[in-house]
């Protein structure tokens, strides 16, 4: 029986992580993984790598919600991309990463009521490379937030 379910169960991995057969006659599609934007240099090589580091960790952490493009979803999750809510709050934002958001806030605008979870197992390096992402993303150029000056945030931070 054990043999049974281990082959069932290495079946269904085979099939959902794209196992394919050598048989001739099976017609297969391949999907196309979306087009990435290649990273721009900034020309300043610790920037560079905090906005690289970033973007991994945005697409691991926050892209489901978000989005690749910072673009939200509907009216369930907020902008990122030409947020006003942003404007100004760069030494906020690692709070909201680590402890989450809720209740109302608005942005561009659009009001937005979703409980945003905290994510208390990310570093303070992980929080300030995801938001020097964010703060030299979509359109935005505003430098790098250092792990230091994260550190000195978190020993600021209410937890919601």
């Amino acid at each position: 029986m054990r043999n049974l379910f281990l082959l069932i169960a290495a079946s269904g991995f085979l099939f959902s992580c794209g196992g394919s057969s050598n048989n001739s006659t099976e017609s297969t599609t391949k999907v196309s993984e979306p087009k990435k934007e290649p990273m721009v240099s900034t020309g300043d090589a610790k920037l560079d790598q905090y906005i690289y580091a970033g973007k991994e960790l945005y697409d691991r952490h926050c892209s489901n919600c978000h989005q690749d493009s910072g673009e939200g979803l509907a009216s369930l999750y907020p902008p990122l991309k030409d947020s006003d809510y942003l404007d100004g709050r760069i030494k906020e934002v690692p709070c909201i990463i680590k402890n989450g958001m809720y209740g109302e806030i608005t942005i561009n605008g659009k009001v937005f009521d979703q409980v945003m979870p905290g994510n208390a197992r990310l570093t303070n390096l992980e929080i300030a490379e995801i938001t020097t992402f964010i703060y030299n993303s979509w359109g935005r150029s505003e430098g790098m937030l250092n792990v230091k000056e994260v550190n000195e945030i978190m020993k600021t931070c209410k937890e919601e």
